[in-house]
């Protein structure tokens, strides 16, 4: 009793005690020999949490279950039981017989370790939990059939069991000291074995928080087996001396004492192979995201390996759920299809889903050819870091209501190296994203969704070559900013109509070019028609807006395209335009005035309303330039007096951002700062994006 005595600290105190870890030290002889210890160790769980008074079922799964497991491990108790039966019968009698012989706990638990000594450390100790088990569980089992069974009858008389039985009551407080106490012993035994069994091709003896942990192994085997020691002694004595046997105080402190110092012991462990574990995530995920790196570099027949790596790998579930039915599928619905990788996190804009989905129904109800035929699967990105809340789960299961195309089935099913890999190599930073997979897995598109939300499903295949094939169609022409807008707008370009196409949250302005339009247009006497639409981060004054896309949401897509592309062309006349669009948007208001589908000028806001107020400074050159073009001049004029500032803003969850830019007025690099900004009108913050300032 001194030795507990004399400890009353954690973990570390009884590693300090020098003297009895040299003598636990010299007891390991290990012979190289490798033992299984699971399949017993699965055993001895089975018998402990069913030995006892109560009649609540055992701590492990159903009946179901443990046959099912039983059968499983079969075969393994067969092969470890040939092996270690002598030797678990022999421990088992000598702590009977050490009991009975009034033997001191210490020097019983150091003659287990002496006849153990060719054995690792997991092994000993689950072997003598095992010794244990089998006159705790006989105990029990006894006490559970007796009155069924007369031969259990009888057996259980020769132990004085029924006798014990009728007082079980006073006797209570001790069988529940033994069962606390079992319980941690069988918890440090979990965590011995667990350590012994960590992969050792990702982790190895050089990692800290393994070798600290093996440092303390014999110390956590020495006091567990000395618990399990206390533990037989107590039934021992009980059975042979009968219910009168008394516990006496030094007794009753020792198994409070161990019970607390394997507390101690358990939680120490329990942190350490948690690190562990953390260190073997790390490497398996590293491992895991160069293998993704390595497949997307290889040749393929089909996409199935490749979707398998990013969404499922195994075959033990349908992971996908196909939003037409809401019903789970596997990923053999999207062999050798074209797929649209929709991946974002769960705030996805609804504005952005509800386009995409008028998107995909119009390619499904128009398109006939199977060969511009393409599936979608909603991939949702959650900080494998954050805990997943019931909230975070409502939230998913909403969106995944509204998709008529395919999702995974829940995030977790997305490994945290596919979410490296997304993050790293597709440059996702939380805004949505469409990656595009040919029918062999090859990406042929890292971001679809800004041709998409530019040309829609005419973009098909959505591959880089066709959004490059498509630019080199375009030009810079009112439908290109308003496609989607208005139809309206649409029948104004087709008459031939003077168009004012005009933008910004500052309501004087807008009054006073409203007016002052309108009059130059009478006394020009020219067929002018004026749409506003909006600056989409200011919801009052979108309302007139018929559809999601705003100029300038379209503006960044452009802009966003080009980027992508590698091929943000300074001298490019449609890039310049698109780019001096989305930088006046920033500072306060715009507005294009075009002819039809032919842009006349693109201007700031305060420029192109100097020039309507100075009408009269100009209107003598309509009769001889025509209007286009003397408004054009005149606006020319202004401009080059002025010169307005240039901003561009970029939100961090953008994903490729441009190292510099090159202001579109002046072609000088711009100065780059970090802002943070707060949109309380928008219903959530949007925090820090960079803006590009000259």
């Amino acid at each position: 009793m001194q030795l507990i005595k004399g400890d009353r600290g954690g973990m570390l105190s009884m590693s300090d005690d020098s003297v009895m870890m040299k003598q636990v030290q010299a007891t390991h002889a290990p012979d190289g020999r490798e033992v299984d210890v699971a399949p017993l160790l699965h055993l001895v769980e089975d018998i402990l949490n069913r030995a006892t008074l109560q009649v609540e079922p055992p701590l492990l799964a159903g009946q179901a279950h443990a046959e099912m497991e039983e059968k499983n491990h079969q075969i393994s108790y067969s092969i470890v039981l040939d092996a270690l039966s002598y030797v678990i019968d022999r421990i088992s009698c000598e702590i009977a017989y050490k009991a009975l012989g009034g033997a001191d706990a210490h020097g019983t638990t150091m003659t287990i370790l002496e006849t153990l000594t060719s054995f690792q450390w997991d092994a000993k100790l689950v072997m003598t939990l095992a010794a244990f088990a089998l006159h705790y569980g006989e105990f029990w089992l006894l006490a559970q059939i007796y009155s069924s069974n007369q031969l259990a009858k009888s057996m259980a008389i020769l132990k004085q069991l029924p006798t014990i039985l009728e007082h079980s009551g006073p006797l209570k407080p001790r069988f529940d000291a033994l069962n606390k106490l079992i319980k941690n012993i069988l918890e440090v035994t979990r965590s011995v074995v667990k350590f012994k069994e960590l992969p050792p091709s990702y982790i190895s003896q050089d990692v800290p928080a393994l070798s600290a942990a093996m440092a303390h192994v014999p110390a956590a085997v020495y006091w567990t087996v000395r618990a399990i020691v206390a533990c037989a002694n107590q039934i021992t004595l009980l059975t042979t001396m009968g219910h009168e046997y008394a516990l006496t105080t030094t007794e009753s402190w020792e198994l409070s004492t161990l019970e607390h110092k394997l507390t101690n012991i358990h939680e120490h462990m329990r942190k350490e192979l948690a690190t562990c574990h953390q260190h073997i995530d790390e490497k398996r995920s590293l491992e895991e995201y160069k293998m993704l790196v390595d497949m997307f570099e290889m040749i393929h027949i089909d996409n199935m390996k490749v979707l398998k790596s990013l969404i499922y790998s195994k075959d033990d579930m349908q992971p996908l759920v196909d939003g037409s039915t809401k019903r789970r599928v596997t990923l053999e619905v999207l062999r050798r299809k074209n797929v649209l990788l929709l991946i974002s996190d769960l705030n996805i804009s609804h504005d952005e889903l509800s386009i995409l989905e008028q998107i995909y129904n119009e390619s499904r109800i128009h398109t006939t050819r199977l060969d511009s035929q393409y599936e979608v699967i909603w991939i949702p990105v959650v900080d494998p870091s954050i805990v997943w809340t019931e909230a975070m789960h409502k939230q998913f299961e909403t969106l995944q209501s509204t998709m008529p195309w395919y999702t995974v089935s829940h995030p977790s099913v997305i490994e945290k190296a596919v979410v490296r890999y997304i993050r790293e190599k597709w440059h996702f930073r939380n805004k949505a994203i469409l990656v595009v997979l040919d029918p062999q897995g090859r990406v042929v598109s890292p971001n679809a969704i800004h041709m998409m939300w530019i040309w829609g499903s005419n973009a098909f295949p959505f591959t880089s070559l066709r959004e490059e094939s498509l630019w080199r169609e375009e030009a810079w022409r009112l439908e290109l900013l308003v496609n989607g807008i208005d139809p309206m707008i649409l029948n104004w370009i087709k008459d031939g109509k003077y168009i004012f196409l005009y933008g910004g949250d500052d309501v004087e302005w807008v009054r006073k070019f409203t007016n002052t339009a309108r009059a130059v247009a009478v006394a020009s006497r020219i067929p002018l028609e004026m749409a506003y639409v909006g600056k989409s981060t200011k919801k009052e004054l979108v309302r007139r807006v018929l559809a999601t896309i705003t100029v300038e949401k379209l503006s960044y897509s452009m802009l966003f395209s080009k980027i992508q592309q590698g091929k943000l062309d300074d001298h490019d006349p449609m890039m310049l335009e698109i780019k001096k669009l989305l930088s006046y948007d920033k500072e306060g208001g715009w507005a294009v005035l075009s002819k039809g589908s032919n842009i006349i000028s693109n201007g700031h806001g305060n420029t192109v309303l100097t020039t309507l107020v100075e009408y009269d400074l100009w209107k003598e050159e309509i009769p001889v330039k025509g209007f286009d073009l003397a408004y054009d001049d005149h606006h020319k004029k202004v401009h080059g007096v002025t010169y307005p500032c240039c901003r561009f803003e970029f939100p961090n969850t953008a994903g490729r951002i441009p190292e510099g830019m090159k202001c579109p007025e002046c072609h000088r690099y711009m100065e780059k700062y970090t802002t943070f900004l707060c949109c309380h009108d928008e219903g959530h913050p949007t925090a820090s994006p960079f803006r590009g300032e000259l």
